[in-house]
Formats: C-alpha cells, structure tokens, sequence
C-alpha cells in the first residue's frame, strides 16, 4: 500500500560568494559565484541542494528563484524529475531531496544511489583564461596539482597560452576548455599543437550545433562535448563527433537525470567527464557520486572561493575528499 508522505516546506535563496580573484572563460569574467539554494523540511529534518544558474541558456538567479518560488505541491524528487524541465531549479531541487532522502533513511546518498563506496577523486584545477605568461604563472602556482585545465578563449593566441603552460609545467597532465570559441578554420592548426603538447583532451572546441564537422576531423586527441550535451536525449546524436561528453548537475537538471546520463554515455563508449559551475562545496558534493571512476574530473569551483561554507569539502593536492554528511548526503 502506498504511503502518503508528511508535507514539505521548501524555502529558496540567492547567496553570493566572492572569488578569490577574476575568474574569466571565452563568454566573460565574474568576481562572484552566484548560487540558488533550496532548503527542504520534512519530519523534523532538512535537505539542501545548490545551484548555479547558466546565463549561456538564459537562465538568471531572479529567474530561477522565482521559478522554484511558485512551484506546485511536489513531494519526492521522482514529482521533481516528471514535472520540471533540466535546469538549475531542477538541479537545486533534486539534490535537495536526494540529501533529504538519505537523512531520513539514516544512510548515505551514495547507498542510496547503488554505489558501494565513495572514494577520493583527482580534480582538475582550473587556470582562468589571460595572457600566456599570466597562464604560465597560475600553473607554477598551481605546483602542487597534477592536473591542469585551460580556459582558451579563440584565435591566434590559444596556441601561445598552450604552450607557455606545458613549458612551465612538463610534469603536468594538461586538459584544454575552450567554450565553443575555436573556429572550424582554426581548429586543425590547435589541435595539432595540443596533440604535439601531449594535452588529454579538449573540450567543446567549437560552438553547439556547428560542431558537425568534428564527424569528419581526424585526431590523436579525445574531444569532449559540453554545451552540445545535456540530458540523456542528447547522447545518441553526438556519436562518431565527440569521444567523451562533460556531464554537469545544473545541465542535466539534478543527480537523478545526472546518474542516467553516466550509465547511457558509458554504454555507447563515451569517456566521462564530471564538471560543475563556480560553486560552493554544496553544489559539488552531489557530483562526486557521478565522479567514481570518471576518465577526468573538474569539480575545483570551492578552491576558486574566498571562502566555501561550514563542513566544505577537503580538496588536497587535487585529491577531493568525500563530503562529510553535515554538508550533504
């Protein structure tokens, strides 16, 4: 017999964190992250999810927090996941009940979603796109982290700020973002300087719905979509042009959808990407339940923060932690 559960209370709010310093990408800087958080009550006991709204798909934080404001009665994350559409508000949601869930259950989230152990993953850390010599620099900052993933930002340049930071950092293992800046005119040159750098990957080198060239683009290096992937809807048709695809929380609209999209994009032979938007450790920690066994991670957003909020994560040396269940899960 169904169980009808007690009622929620659900409060939203914008919080803003601020940057430890400019963080800038091909479409634009920031010098704060700006988040949604939902905050979920039921029988004595509260989840929270957060999210980033993606300007990139027209989303806002006044937008999302009065989407998530006038929302009808919804009592599990399963009414979340039939009634909204991918999103951040759906994001935010979701995890929020998804941590909701697990205290209620008394269990970890983890548990929750069929995986045995959470372990410790390798995350990228992030060097924000600027001259070659400033990208050089934040590299040699950033000694300490095997891992390295550049912000390119389009034309002549891109080729220069490669290879100052492969220069000033020969141990390093080097993923590239461009977001959607590289043109089809440019992109044999960059990639055979990315090849010849031994860079991993590169990310969305060109823009979402232009990028059908790629089906005919030999290379020696995995190309990973992002803009151009979703939800699971979108997987099918990227095959034969990417070799990998970066799975986000606020893209797929939750951990539920998230998850789904780890089990499709493995099953039709893609490698697997775990990103996240300029967050706290609130909004990253659902994200390292999709990270166990990913071919790369980028979930650095709290190292990029002034300050990430009580019980954040613990990212040592590119080494990310487990979150404790007094943040989430």
């Amino acid at each position: 017999m169904h169980r009808s559960l007690s009622p929620v209370e659900i409060s939203v709010f914008h919080e803003t964190w601020p940057l430890k310093r400019p963080f800038v990408i091909s479409r634009g800087s920031k010098v704060a992250a700006q988040v949604v958080v939902v905050r979920i009550k039921r029988d004595g006991l509260t989840g929270q999810g957060e999210a980033v709204p993606y300007g990139r798909y027209g989303e806002t934080v006044s937008g999302v927090v009065a989407q998530l404001r006038k929302l009808p009665g919804l009592e599990d994350r399963h009414s979340v996941n039939s009634t909204m559409a991918p999103g951040a508000a759906r994001n935010a949601l979701d995890c929020a009940f998804w941590d909701l869930e697990a205290k209620l259950a008394d269990v970890p989230a983890f548990e929750l979603a069929g995986i045995g152990t959470l372990n410790e993953v390798k995350t990228a850390f992030t060097l924000s796109l600027g001259s070659p010599e400033e990208m050089a620099d934040q590299a040699l900052n950033a000694s300490r982290i095997g891992l390295l993933k550049l912000k390119l930002g389009g034309g002549l340049e891109d080729e220069a700020r490669m290879r100052a930071v492969r220069a000033a950092r020969p141990d390093a293992q080097l993923i590239a973002d461009a977001n959607e800046a590289w043109s089809v005119e440019d992109l044999g040159r960059l990639i055979l300087c990315a090849q010849e750098l031994k860079f991993e990957m590169i990310e969305q080198p060109l823009p979402a719905g232009r990028d059908g060239v790629l089906s005919d683009f030999n290379r020696d290096i995995a190309i990973c979509a992002d803009e151009s992937v979703h939800t699971c809807a979108d997987l099918s048709g990227l095959i034969g042009r990417y070799d990998g695809v970066n799975i986000k929380l606020d893209k797929a609209g939750g951990l539920t959808q998230a998850l789904e999209m780890v089990v499709k994009a493995r099953s039709l032979n893609f490698k697997i990407m775990i990103g996240s938007m300029v967050a706290t450790s609130l909004a990253v920690a659902p994200a390292l339940l999709l990270a166990q066994g990913a071919d790369w991670v980028d979930l650095d957003g709290p190292l990029l923060l002034k300050e990430d909020r009580p019980f954040g994560l613990s990212i040592e040396d590119g080494l990310v932690a487990p979150p404790e269940r007094a943040l989430w899960g």
